[in-house]
């Protein structure tokens, strides 16, 4: 282990610990995990105390990320049941069909006005990257039952599915910015693409049937305990998406389906089964957090005007545009509209996804830029989703008392476990008891 790695390992590990014996008080502020995460990062960096740094390109820092990304999506899509989309009424399947796919596309227009540097690629492949929601950044939203649960509903669901929708779109553009860049046929290109993402699926789907079939039965047979079951899930994550980069397929396009192919199989899984999963997702989530804190310091002098004005419109316009064309015809208040586009926070995926880029695509001349837009794009909506969640879910919450009784946003629904997110497990077991009475 080198000694960059042996320092960043002591002290995330001790931040983690302190931040351990607080986090019951902590939870009841403005301030959250990842806020604390980013801050102590920047502060230890080599701009601040000197403590921790990372070479430029560090294989452990991408590992850690990789495994971070693949856990939540893996956790994410098997808690989501199929069925969930097609319930009436529902919001999730405008905002996953319609406004994702308008999000990329606003946000590749605006990047290539903005930054002239850009070619179109590099434009959609940055659109691409800042167009994952993370519900984590925003627990207090989907965790408030003052909130509609339709409401929560598409906010969660979204978030649990968008990442894995535009995974796809990045790999294809990824490819398409370095094929570009290597002068290569654009038919080599779509065929490199589709053999990442058309291997990724076939592993994922192939092993998250498999694995969940499995599971079930021995579950129903009685031969496995609660420890060893919960435990299956983190193998099979890892396991998707181990096998998918082995064959030259997304490790990311495996876990996913593996998550949402397990989840399909026999019963519905449970929040208590993928808790394990999910903590361990969690916990290398605020590692990437702390990593984002120690890069971001070091570019803060790089960062200028047109990053932290695309930075502005991609928490706000490129993302609440979209959302307000997804949901024309579903009668929602304006208020709804605005919650809605409000809250969709740039973190993990954003991060894990730029740093991906940054090791499979160092020569595009776009690069540059495309790391800077992403670093302050997730550094400020860190910050400002933090600070406004509690805030903006209680002036939400007054909006919706003072509507009348058939606002299409008391419509019933099947409620749905939210992502464990960074609230305390104690919490999380609780409401899953809760939920089996």
């Amino acid at each position: 282990m080198t000694s960059e790695t042996t320092s960043f390992v002591i002290a995330f590990s001790v931040l983690l610990f302190a931040f351990s014996l607080a986090s019951r008080k902590i939870s009841g502020t403005v301030v959250t995990a990842p806020m604390i995460f980013v801050a102590a990062g920047m502060l230890l960096s080599p701009e601040g105390l000197d403590l921790v740094e990372f070479p430029e390109r560090s294989s452990f820092v991408l590992t850690v990320a990789e495994a971070a990304l693949v856990l939540t999506l893996f956790a994410d899509a098997s808690r989501i049941e199929l069925g969930s989309l097609g319930q009436k009424g529902g919001l999730q399947n405008r905002l996953l069909l319609l406004g994702l796919p308008l999000t990329i596309g606003v946000g590749a227009a605006t990047a290539a006005f903005l930054f002239t540097d850009l070619t179109l690629a590099e434009a959609a492949l940055l659109g691409a990257i800042l167009a994952p929601t993370d519900a984590g950044l925003g627990q207090a939203i989907v965790s408030n039952p003052k909130v509609p649960v339709r409401v929560r509903q598409a906010l969660n669901i979204e978030s649990g599915l968008n990442d894995g929708g535009a995974i796809p779109l990045f790999i294809f553009f990824l490819v398409l910015a370095t094929g570009e860049e290597l002068n290569q046929p654009i038919a080599t290109i779509l065929s490199l693409a589709l053999e990442q993402i058309g291997f990724g699926a076939l592993v994922g789907i192939a092993i998250g049937l498999l694995g969940g079939w499995l599971s079930g039965r021995a579950s129903m047979a009685g031969w496995t305990s609660g420890l060893y079951h919960r435990i299956e899930f983190l193998a099979l994550a890892i396991l998707s998406w181990l096998s998918a980069d082995a064959v030259g397929g997304s490790g990311f396009v495996a876990a996913f389906l593996a998550g949402m192919a397990s989840g399909a199989v026999g019963r519905r899984i449970e929040e208590e089964e993928i808790i394990l999963t999910e903590a361990e997702g969690s916990l290398l989530s605020l590692a990437v957090f702390f990593i984002l804190g120690v890069v971001a310091a070091t570019r803060l002098p790089s960062i200028g005007l047109f990053e932290v004005v695309y930075a502005g419109l991609s928490l706000t316009a490129i993302r609440m545009v979209p959302v307000a064309i997804s949901l024309i015809g579903s009668k929602l208040h304006r208020e709804t509209v605005l919650f809605l586009g409000w809250f969709g926070p740039r973190g993990l995926a954003s991060v894990v996804l730029l740093l991906l880029a940054i090791e499979d695509a160092e020569g595009i001349p776009g690069l540059e830029t495309i790391s800077l837009v992403v670093t302050t794009t997730v550094l400020i909506s860190v910050f400002a989703h933090g600070i406004s969640a509690v805030p903006a879910s209680e002036w939400y919450s007054r909006k919706v008392a003072a509507l009348p009784e058939d606002a299409p946003e008391l419509g019933e629904m099947k409620e749905l476990p939210s992502r464990l997110g960074f609230i305390a497990a104690e919490s999380v077991r609780k409401n899953s008891r809760e939920r089996t009475k």
